[in-house]
């Protein structure tokens, strides 16, 4: 790559695997498997399939934040998928998700089972099968989607396209990261116009769409995502920040932030999740 404006795009692009940086080793322009490999099975009915990236955490939030609730159902086992060394590319992910990334979920208590994928598909699909997280009213519920599929719109601008080029690609690049920047303080910027005027991000209720939301947007403004508190000045999002640290209070997203993870502070650290004693 050039940074000075003088690479030429060729007719047809080829792929070259030294030019991929810090995810080389696992990126591909082409899907399906690379080996063979089941995924375990644990005694619960829901089987989660992730690692602690924001979009992972998004779900084990959610379940942490069901069984809070009392729904004793919600009970589920918590699989480390390193998505650093090609695990999500094995047979039994494929199967589960189709475009191998995590988080992928399976349901056993069906029949037959059902595979979700897709973050915001899972948080749905949970919302609805145990009532819960998701407004009754059809206008508030509409809002509350509305603002879920807003995240999932705007992340890649935030994860694929700022977080890489300001904290994973080999080399700094002036314009892709003023590009993204721009782009994730006018995200920034939404979030906070409309918490100027609400306690959460579709009204008074806390719901899905704060759930997705603060697993990117609050890990961004509290720093544990990218290190760019100062560079995004994101201090002058004030609802931003109230609404991120009022959500961080709560003991199930605290909880479900450790699911999966495997990096920073050895207590903040759960690799599997099989049990609620487990992050005890």
């Amino acid at each position: 790559m050039s940074n000075n404006g003088s690479y030429t795009p060729p007719k047809v692009w080829q792929w070259d695997q030294a030019s991929g940086g810090r995810f080389a080793s696992i990126n591909r322009p082409i899907a399906g498997a690379t080996h063979d490999k089941e995924l375990p099975v644990g005694k619960h009915p829901l089987q989660l399939y992730s690692q602690a990236t924001p979009n992972g955490v998004k779900v084990t939030v959610m379940l942490e934040e069901l069984l809070a609730l009392g729904k004793k159902e919600a009970e589920y086992d918590a699989w480390y998928i390193d998505i650093g060394e090609g695990d999500q590319f094995s047979s039994g992910f494929v199967a589960v998700n189709p475009n191998s990334k995590i988080p992928a979920m399976m349901d056993h208590s069906t029949s037959p089972p059902t595979r979700v994928f897709e973050s915001g598909a899972i948080l749905l699909y949970l919302a609805e099968k145990f009532d819960a997280f998701l407004p009754k009213d059809r206008v508030e519920r509409t809002e509350c989607l509305s603002w879920l599929f807003w995240q999932m719109g705007s992340a890649p601008f935030l994860g694929g396209g700022f977080g890489h080029f300001y904290a994973y690609a080999p080399e700094k690049y002036e314009y892709p990261i003023n590009r993204y920047a721009m782009e994730v303080k006018r995200q920034l910027d939404v979030l906070d116009r409309n918490l100027a005027e609400r306690r959460y991000l579709s009204g008074d209720e806390y719901t899905i769409a704060d759930i997705a939301n603060h697993a990117w947007y609050g890990s961004l403004v509290n720093g544990s995502q990218y290190d760019a508190q100062e560079f995004l000045d994101v201090k002058t999002y004030a609802n931003v920040l109230r609404w991120a640290q009022e959500i961080q209070q709560r003991p199930a997203v605290r909880r479900g932030q450790r699911v999966n993870k495997t990096t920073g502070p050895k207590d903040k650290q759960l690799r599997e999740r099989h049990a609620a004693s487990d992050l005890d």
